[in-house]
């Protein structure tokens, strides 16, 4: 139960109300840290505004996935509107929420704006207002074509984001023109959730580091440079290897053949995974290129007689998992492909200790000392050299950790 709210929190909740001194503004911005309490009083307000605003109508949140959207947004602030009176209805198969209060009632429809095609999903619309959940995740197509339906008079706008670089069309446009948009704008860090101990605290500040920390910890929009897992120099994040059969295996693939080839064997042991040896071929440096059924022979031999869960693929390498598919050996799951939060989720992963890398692992630590950010790009990019080894640690990471992803699965034949 929440006892109390921050300055922050409380401005976010009241800035509609007529009495508030922030009333004239058309919408609401709230960018910072993660776990600063952002989230969770703008989707209690939103839902709070929309009964005293109109009492009825048609309102729109918009998450990345609906899934997500579910997670942070709707299922927490439930129990406290029900608290206060407010009777609320999920229609989970039409992504509806109904929202009643002393005979008004309001209907929150749930959008996730992952792609440029999601803007269709909303055409059409007559809307009163809408929130964006996360939205420097979501295309500008998507969230343009939301703002364009709240033409109702009164309508509003509710923003909120951790920061990404400095150049995404979100800053540049909403952010950096705060004013031109008439827009409130309040930065959070995590000492404005005053549910979040201290202890709590920091522990997620070890869990960040470099462009990570400055942006989730410190919440700053700032460009990346330098070495992508900077941590990754010291010997100390290195470890031997353990004694064998540990309690689970998986094995993950970036798959190249002019380019090189890299696949990973990963044993889980007390909740740990550890990267133990490695399949790494590069054709430039060889001389000569393998085809599918050779990579194939690696991935047996690196496999040996363990008992493989599934096997994670790069899943542009359409031919590859055919023929692991067609001989019905592993079961394999193409990976999940977003390099900038599947970065973030490898280096908390590797912080806290969730994945260890051998020593065994030579071509993979060579990469984590190369691995580098493209500072000539004003998007948040690798360099696309010496990241093979870091492509399949990554689609373990995203993919492979928690038995799989949401995409095609082809099973091995028993």
């Amino acid at each position: 139960m929440i006892s109390e709210f921050s300055k922050k929190q409380l401005r976010v909740l009241s800035w509609w109300h007529p009495m508030s001194p922030d009333s004239h503004y058309d919408a609401v911005i709230c960018d910072g840290a993660v776990r600063s309490g952002k989230t969770f009083c703008m989707s209690l307000s939103f839902i709070i505004w929309s009964a005293y605003f109109a009492g009825s109508g048609d309102f729109a949140i918009c998450g990345k996935t609906i899934r997500s959207l579910r997670r942070n947004m709707i299922t927490p602030v439930l129990p406290l509107l029900q608290s206060l009176g407010f009777v609320c209805e999920e229609k989970l198969s039409q992504n509806l929420l109904l929202v009643s209060y002393r005979g008004r009632r309001c209907r929150f429809y749930l959008f996730g704006g992952k792609d440029e095609a999601s803007a269709s999903l909303i055409q059409g619309m007559t809307l009163s207002g809408v929130l964006f959940d996360e939205v420097a995740l979501m295309p500008r197509s998507f969230v343009e074509q939301a703002l364009a339906r709240c033409s109702v008079d009164g309508s509003r706008f509710w923003f909120n984001c951790n920061p990404e670089h400095p150049e995404h069309w979100f800053h540049t446009e909403w952010i950096r023109k705060k004013g031109e948009k008439n827009a409130l704008y309040l930065h959070f860090l995590m000492e404005d959730n005053p549910s979040l101990s201290e202890a709590v605290r920091r522990r997620y500040e070890s869990l960040y580091s470099g462009v990570f920390y400055e942006r989730f910890v410190q919440g700053k929009w700032v460009a990346v440079h330098g070495a992508v897992y900077p941590f990754m120099a010291s010997d100390d994040m290195y470890c031997d290897l353990p004694d064998e059969p540990l309690e689970d295996y998986v094995i993950s693939c970036d798959y190249g053949t002019v380019n090189p080839a890299s696949f990973g064997l990963w044993g889980k042991r007390e909740g740990v995974w550890y990267r133990l040896c490695e399949y790494y071929f590069d054709s430039r440096a060889e001389g000569v290129q393998r085809t599918d059924e050779e990579h194939y022979r690696g991935l047996r031999e690196l496999a040996g007689e363990r008992r493989i869960r599934s096997v994670i693929v790069d899943p542009s390498a359409a031919s590859f998992i055919e023929v692991i598919r067609r001989h019905g050996e592993y079961t394999v799951i193409p990976a999940k492909n977003n390099v900038v939060d599947g970065i973030r989720r490898v280096s908390q992963a590797l912080r806290d200790g969730s994945i260890r890398i051998c020593r065994t692992c030579a071509d993979a630590r060579r990469e984590f000392g190369l691995y580098r950010w493209d500072s000539e790009r004003r998007a948040d990019t690798p360099v696309k050299q010496n990241d093979h080894a870091m492509d399949d640690i990554r689609y373990f990471v995203t993919t492979g950790m928690k038995g799989g992803g949401t995409l095609p699965v082809f099973a091995a034949r028993r």
